[in-house]
């Protein structure tokens, strides 16, 4: 497996490189070392950021789950889940009487319990709003520990560069979930989509299900582009009369119960049989599917693999 951490090379011509530019060659999996602290002892934890979700079932077989599986991969490491979404952890420490931290709160006291050394792995599917936020957290926490690491969202390289393609790697263990369809048939993919500019990565993600001639399944999503107003005319064009709606988000929660497959008049489902569609659903997060979560795993080890290697003497 080719490294995940590769960054961008400067021209040799540059002779004198600043801060800034340094920094905007940081891609992949970003590392920082305290020289300051150098002389502190090790003491190592995994931090895992999720977006989170109040739909406790789910969140038992996908996050939790998730989180397990790098607990195993590293049994002697402290490993702590943050929710990077404010407004969930208040509605489930008022629901359930459970206080998930944020990831602001978990560093504060790992550094207070003398933690020296992080690395930050991240539950997102692509490098988008979400993923910026973990970048930040990076950005605004690095410094007060000897040294931090910060891992790729699950889709990250696409074979650029003589990188892996994280789309394919992706999709091939997704597929697992596809139900078998014949020419009538179709499989709609709904992702969150967002305003980031990461929204692209949609695009790629169909462009990879045609490569693997997958051509009845179509990505939609709830808040970006393409909507699902979108691939009706598709379907119809393609002579569609049955699909199966399947959220590609690490839970299924509201988005997938309710936005998808509820039975209000403005539901994705409900607007499909309108358009005279049979539809099926599938109510599952990402998160359920082992061959997923293995991919979750691998990032989380690259976080770590770079937290481990090339310390300060």
């Amino acid at each position: 497996m080719m490294t995940s951490y590769a960054g961008y090379k400067l021209n040799s011509e540059i002779k004198a490189v600043t801060p800034a530019l340094k920094q905007a060659t940081e891609i992949g999996v970003r590392v920082f070392e305290n020289s300051e602290m150098k002389d502190l002892e090790n003491k190592d934890a995994i931090v895992v950021m999720s977006f989170g979700t109040t739909f406790k079932e789910s969140r038992k077989v996908t996050i939790d789950k998730t989180v397990a599986d790098i607990q195993a991969a590293h049994p002697n490491t402290k490993v702590v889940l943050a929710f990077t979404s404010h407004i969930i952890v208040d509605r489930i420490q008022a629901k359930e009487g459970i206080k998930i931290q944020i990831p602001e709160e978990v560093l504060i006291a790992l550094k207070q319990d003398g933690y020296t050394r992080v690395a930050l792995t991240s539950l997102n599917l692509i490098p988008g709003m979400e993923y910026a936020y973990n970048n930040a957290i990076f950005d605004l926490y690095k410094t007060k520990f000897k040294k931090m690491t910060l891992g790729t969202p699950l889709m990250y390289w696409t074979g650029q560069a003589k990188q892996r393609d994280d789309v394919t790697e992706f999709l091939n263990a997704l597929k697992t979930d596809f139900p078998q369809t014949g020419k009538t048939d179709a499989i709609l993919l709904m992702q969150h989509g967002t305003s980031h500019p990461g929204n692209a990565y949609y695009s790629v993600v169909q462009a990879r299900l045609t490569e693997l001639e997958m051509d009845n399944v179509l990505i939609y999503t709830v808040e970006g582009w393409p909507s699902l107003e979108t691939i009706i005319p598709k379907l119809k064009a393609k002579g569609i009369k049955h699909v199966t709606l399947l959220p590609v988000m690490m839970v299924a929660g509201d988005h997938a119960n309710n936005d998808m497959a509820g039975a209000d008049p403005d539901s994705h489902k409900s607007i499909l049989e309108k358009e005279g569609f049979k539809v099926d659903t599938y109510i599952h997060g990402v998160g359920e599917n082992e061959n997923v979560r293995k991919l979750f795993v691998d990032r989380s080890n690259e976080s770590w693999n770079a937290l481990q290697s090339a310390t300060i003497k």
